[in-house]
């Protein structure tokens, strides 16, 4: 009970005592929090009495309560504050669970008493909740190989094993990667480059061992700006390969051979569960159901986002033309050029916005937009020992000021840190024994402003950080009973509509107004630079589109087809988007070697389409508002969070939209947002 991850929690809000936890106390309170599970596991399955709900489905819920706080704390942490030890540790531990998780759902007794509730469901006279629970318990027995035969599930087995192994493995590769790399500047380096980004890069290399030198990393909020920004075209191609090369370096960390193996075993784990390819494994536990579905939304998009970048190309290459540089537009150019573009066509560039964009501001208005939606307030609470110097707690109140959740803020790079955005918990809410509230955290890695002077965001980091807001609301919000289906515990392709929708809300005129204050006067952003925001919403977007729709492709085309054994990563990729036509100039916004989203495990694997799916939904979700006059209308707004907010994944995810909507959404609207033709014809 000397550890303090063992002992009960007793800090405010029952968050983990981050103060008194050191790495060396994870391992003997995983250890113990897996023996306690063990034994909850053997009492439920062993049970005399015939099977209940209670006592089965209620029993696993109610399982496994120390493994799932240890493991909530060291999962977080080693994302965002990790070290030599907490690898080893996490390397380790990823073996460990797999194994602890295939145990239980492939406990034959465990799992008979599950497909007998399963069996009687119709008769239990359970919930719609109970029901739910029920009938996702089943399926993910099954899909984890419940019904496999002896030799099988010690196949899969060492399957899921080994992949935990390689995708933890995989993770790391890229951290190192990302974390190692730095390009030192000079004085004379840094033409192009506003105030703000000079002194963060002084910061930087200060920290670094280099003072009197700027530095340029690969967390995305240094890479993008820089090449953005810098006119010196040899030092953004060095910044550009440096991101572009992440995990295929040589060496220990390169991820090629990971990527082949992990391939192979996703394959042969979806064979022996009866499935063709892993892609039809894994999208049949989604909205899109089939590869072919997949394939139609991203044809419907990629044709005029082909076009579209096309003529964003010519534009880029007229202007380098025009100033007698003579060289064909590279990948490494074209968000320099692009940022010329825009200057040009609205007298708008990501240097002038930049200081409108304040940290602490965009902050304020994603909280004053869920106010003004659903009635939370937050409040700051600076007396909790958090678990790094940089991250802040805000506790959300309801309207009545009753408590509904703690959220925690942790929004700038370091190289302990992997890069990205996410949102994720160190407690989920239900209230299977009383209410229980959820501790929600997002994470991003923006570069933190000089010497005490203000954080500011480019646009796109400000929709970043509402993005994640959407999904950390997507936690607060939940309503429900069982774990199983709090938060964004929902289908995949539905889990990133709570947080793309509520990107719509930043570029509202009223938000802007009132927290898009400039920097250094603390004016409000003018009326006519509202209007050229507005008329520039459609720029670049045939590129953002092309990069993004590259990535799920080339992801679909890896996971619906067989795993080669001279798998070569880079090969596949160029003979993939060759196939695609994939304009040169332009790459895939993750490629294979570091593309985590479906390699750090496999959350997204066969499933980066999601985003564009649930693209679908937040366009015709958010036409729900625009239908009204008035983006923030009460009873949409209450709709919204009953059905998709608060719901969690207590029914189908098309029945929540239908819900909410009363109808399923069409492609066009997506399209419009987009900035492209509509087509007449739906999803």
């Amino acid at each position: 009970m000397s550890n303090p991850l063992m002992k009960p929690w007793a800090a405010p809000f029952g968050l983990p005592p981050f103060n008194e936890i050191r790495s060396e106390h994870f391992r003997p309170a995983f250890e113990t929090a897996l023996e306690r599970h063990r034994a909850e596991i053997d009492e439920i399955a062993n049970n005399a009495a015939a099977p209940g709900f209670a006592n089965t489905i209620e029993a696993l819920e109610r399982s496994g309560k120390l493994l799932t706080d240890v493991g909530s704390v060291f999962w977080n942490l080693t994302a965002t504050d990790t070290n030599q030890e907490m690898q080893e540790i996490e390397r380790d531990m990823a073996a460990a669970l797999s194994r602890h998780a295939s145990d239980i759902s492939m406990n034959p007794d465990l799992f008979r008493r599950v497909e007998a509730l399963h069996a009687q469901r119709e008769s239990l006279g359970l919930s719609p909740e109970q029901r739910r629970v029920l009938e996702l318990t089943y399926k993910n027995f099954i899909r984890a190989g419940a019904k496999l035969n002896d030799a099988d599930k010690a196949r899969m087995k060492k399957i899921l094993e080994r992949l935990a192994g390689l995708s933890t493995q995989f993770s790391q590769n890229v951290l190192a990667d990302e974390s190692s790399w730095v390009l030192f500047l000079e004085e004379s380096d840094l033409d192009g480059l506003s105030p703000d980004f000079r002194a963060a890069a002084a910061r930087i290399a200060a920290e670094r061992g280099a003072p009197g030198k700027y530095a340029v990393t690969l967390a995305r909020s240094s890479a993008e700006i820089f090449l953005q920004s810098s006119t010196r075209r040899d030092l953004r191609e060095i910044v550009f390969r440096a991101w572009a090369s992440r995990g295929e370096n040589g060496g220990e960390t390169d991820n090629g051979p990971l990527i082949r193996d992990i391939l192979q075993l996703r394959e042969e784990r979806a064979k022996l569960l009866g499935f063709e390819t892993f892609a039809d494994y894994k999208l049949d536990d989604t909205m899109a159901k089939t590869p072919a579905a997949v394939r139609d939304l991203l044809a419907r998009v990629w044709t005029p986002a082909l076009a579209r970048a096309a003529e964003e190309r010519a534009q880029i290459q007229a202007l380098v033309d025009k100033e007698g540089a003579n060289f064909s537009v590279a990948a490494h150019d074209w968000r320099y050029y692009a940022e010329r573009v825009r200057k040009d066509l609205y007298d708008l560039d990501q240097a002038s916005l930049r200081p409108y964009f304040q940290l602490d501001k965009i902050v304020a208005a994603a909280f004053s937009v869920a106010e003004r939606l659903f009635g939370l307030q937050f409040v700051e609470r600076k007396d909790l020992h958090l678990y790094h110097p940089d991250v802040r707690a805000f506790e959300a109140l309801d309207k009545n000021g009753e408590h509904v959740a703690l959220f925690l803020a942790d929004y700038f790079a370091r190289p302990s840190k992997r890069s990205g955005a996410w949102m994720s918990d160190f407690r989920t809410q239900h209230r299977l024994d009383g209410e229980v509230r959820p501790i929600i955290v997002n994470v991003m890695n923006f570069t933190k402003g000089a010497d005490g002077a203000p954080t500011l965001l480019s646009l796109d980091d400000a929709r970043t950080l509402f993005h994640e807001f959407g999904h950390g609301l997507h936690g607060m919000l939940s309503n429900v009973t069982y774990p199983l289906v709090a938060g964004t515990n929902v289908a995949r392709d539905f889990v990133e509509l709570p947080s793309q929708l509520y990107e719509h809300w930043l570029l509202e005129p009223a938000v802007l107004k009132e927290f898009a204050l400039h920097a250094k006067t603390g004016e409000p952003m003018p009326d006519d630079l509202l209007a050229r925001i507005a008329a520039s919403r459609h720029f670049n977007q045939g590129f953002a589109t092309v990069e993004f729709c590259a990535s799920a492709h080339v992801d679909l085309d890896l996971h619906a087809q067989p795993a080669a054994e001279d798998f070569d990563a880079a090969a596949f990729e160029r003979e993939s988007l060759t196939r695609l036509s994939m304009p040169p100039e332009i790459i895939m916004r993750h490629r294979l070697p570091h593309f985590s989203h479906i390699f750090s495990g496999d959350g997204y694997s066969a499933g980066y389409y999601s985003y564009l799916w649930a693209e679908t939904l937040d366009a015709d979700a958010f036409e729900a508002f625009k239908e009204t006059g008035d983006p923030f209308a009460p009873h949409v707004a209450e709709r919204l969070k009953t059905h998709i907010y608060a719901a969690g994944g207590k029914q189908n995810a098309g029945d929540a939209y239908v819900a909410f909507r009363g109808r399923m959404p069409t492609v066009e609207p997506l399209l419009r947002q987009r900035g492209f033709a509509p087509t007449s014809a739906g999803r």
